[in-house]
């Protein structure tokens, strides 16, 4: 069986048609569980959200419609959504068991990636984004700790969880994203579109091909600060990946090439490739 923690006094036993085996990790949003499914036996992935403030609570009907758009996204280099529902006022998601740990651990224990292991990461990862561009799913965080690394190879894994919480396109009153991966608009009020997911690939190839992300891991201002107005620390970073990162760290939403000409630029078409 996967390895994961013991569950603790207050988890659930199960969720839905899922019985809970242990814990796999607890973050900002919430915690993760090992789970199986009493209808199909295999282990899944269950998110259970942490309990909303008042004024953030999402209607179940809205979570479960914004959350019926990832099932059109193609399964390959993403971990697939099978279910979805409530605990009280809690959401829960149940997702694809990818028995693998997330880039960010891999990078800080292996040191970063070069070669043809960052070719075929930042391949699987663009992939993944034109899978979910496809389905009209913008993921909003992508980060190194959303992409794990399987046995079948790398997968992106909670898409679409941010507007299915929100159930808005836009960014309103709160940030929603990971700091040191998010675009500049991000920052600001209006709507969000497959760009913000392009800066985040960018930034986070950065991190894998150099340790670092783009713009520091210092303090939330001063990253942001820089996200704002600094341009992108890149390393030792070669060409061409060198400039197709920092395409798609342009400020400027407008400019930054799109997920399929990203990987259209990784596989070398001569008709996209600079």
């Amino acid at each position: 069986m996967p390895s994961a923690g013991p569950l603790q006094p207050a988890d659930p036993e199960r969720l839905g048609a899922h019985r809970l085996l242990g814990r796999l990790g607890e973050g900002g949003q919430g915690v993760v569980y090992l789970g199986r499914s009493e209808v199909t036996g295999e282990h899944v992935a269950v998110k259970l959200f942490h309990a909303p403030a008042e004024g953030d609570r999402t209607a179940p009907e809205t979570f479960g419609r914004e959350l019926e758009m990832v099932r059109h996204v193609a399964r390959f280099c993403t971990a697939q959504v099978l279910d979805w529902g409530t605990l009280g006022d809690r959401h829960f998601i149940v997702s694809e068991y990818v028995d693998g740990p997330p880039l960010s651990q891999v990078v800080a224990e292996d040191g970063p990636r070069s070669g043809g292991a960052l070719d075929r990461l930042a391949i699987a990862i663009a992939t993944a984004l034109v899978a979910l561009h496809d389905a009209g799913v913008v993921h909003r965080d992508l980060t190194p700790h959303n992409v794990l690394l399987g046995t079948d190879g790398p997968r992106v894994i909670d898409f679409g969880i941010s507007r299915a919480l929100t159930g808005s396109r836009t960014m309103a009153s709160k940030v929603v994203g990971t700091p040191a991966y998010m675009a500049p608009e991000q920052l600001e009020p209006g709507e969000l579109g497959p760009p913000v997911d392009v800066f985040a690939w960018g930034a986070t190839m950065v991190f894998a091909a150099t340790g670092l992300p783009p713009f520091g891991n210092e303090s939330i201002p001063v990253v942001l600060n820089r996200i704002a107005h600094h341009e992108p620390e890149l390393g030792g970073i070669e060409e061409p990946l060198r400039g197709l990162f920092a395409a798609c760290l342009a400020k400027d939403p407008a400019l930054r090439p799109t997920a399929r000409e990203v990987l259209d630029r990784l596989v070398g078409r001569p008709d996209t490739a600079e």
